[in-house]
């Protein structure tokens, strides 16, 4: 039978005088901001390794993650962080994005996450103080499993998730929540400050900051940079410090754009996005003896885009520059 019309409309009336009803949308934290950034890391660190894999001499199992860790944060601040992922309370990373299509993201073991085991073995690292020392434990040891076998990870209520990594360019990711608009790479992982991610005008433009780092590790500029003896330190800057530091950055642009090519990206998005980070307010000059004139930069990447459409044009494989042979650093 239909309600009555005088029932309804005072039904009607105290659903819209509910505060549940009338309240706003949360306005979104830093903590969702920062989340968001990972989110588009993950699918372009994902999409870069995954796609340029036969490039790359080595490789290691890509899941499509990044991931965050409760103790990153403050007492004061672990409710909203874990807000931000939806992460339980348990004392153990979890995951904080998992790139669309990637096998993080094809089983319900979602973001946020958190992970306790791997393969049944539990994450356990010395208590040494470095907030990071969980998840780098846990990108090392999921990095070395072997692309394309089952890898199970199970949570701290005994949820259990079995993937099958595909294998990719060496690299983890991670968005470092600073302002500073800068990048890193270390041989293993590349670090994008949420400045940066945040200065790229859209992906295709995010994607090129993250090949640069990228290129990096690929072309081991850490491993090599050590053996040629350099001083990392004040010296940096000076002599043959700076030229071989300079030499490292001119190959990770020239083979950025490749990687790029390679991963459907806009190659032109790396003269576009250094292009406007050369003419940024604020920017350093203490680079001066390390990296190339930003003006240098963007001529060489242009070329590296022209080559890439000529060959293209002409039905070409794609073949990029110094992977295979890379000049000496001396």
């Amino acid at each position: 039978m239909p309600r009555p019309l005088l029932s309804t409309l005072a039904s009607l009336t105290i659903l819209l005088a509910s505060p549940v009803a009338a309240s706003a949308p949360a306005e979104p934290t830093a903590h969702d901001a920062l989340a968001a950034l990972e989110a588009r890391v993950a699918a372009i660190g994902f999409r870069l390794t995954t796609a340029n894999a036969a490039w790359c001499p080595d490789r290691q199992a890509q899941f499509g993650w990044i991931w965050g860790d409760p103790r990153l944060y403050g007492a004061a601040q672990r409710a909203a962080a874990r807000a931000a992922y939806g992460a339980s309370d348990a004392d153990a990373p979890y995951i904080a994005a998992a790139a669309p299509g990637s096998p993080a993201a094809s089983v319900g073991f979602g973001v946020g996450i958190a992970v306790a085991t791997v393969n049944g073995i539990a994450i356990a690292v010395p208590e040494d103080g470095d907030p990071f020392a969980r998840i780098t434990a846990l990108e090392k040891r999921l990095a070395a499993l072997p692309p394309g076998a089952a890898a199970e990870i199970g949570g701290p209520d005994g949820q259990r998730a079995t993937l099958v990594p595909v294998a990719g360019c060496v690299s983890d990711f991670r968005v470092e929540a600073r302002d500073k608009a800068a990048g890193a790479a270390d041989g293993r992982l590349v670090l994008i400050s949420a400045g940066l991610a945040r200065f790229a005008a859209n992906d295709d433009e995010l994607a090129a900051a993250v090949a640069h780092e990228l290129a990096h590790n690929v072309l081991r500029h850490r491993a090599r940079l050590d053996a040629a003896g350099v001083d990392r330190g004040l010296m940096k800057q000076f002599g043959r410090n700076a030229r071989l530091f300079r030499q490292t950055e001119v190959e990770a642009d020239r083979l950025s754009v490749w990687l790029l090519a390679g991963a459907g990206y806009d190659p032109g998005a790396a003269v576009r996005f250094w292009t406007a980070f050369g003419q940024r307010e604020g920017r350093p000059l203490f680079q001066a003896g390390t990296h190339p004139r930003w003006q240098d930069r963007v001529e060489a990447l242009s070329v590296e885009a022209a080559v890439i459409a000529a060959e293209r044009a002409a039905g070409e494989t794609l073949r990029p520059p110094l992977i295979g042979n890379p000049p000496p650093l001396e």
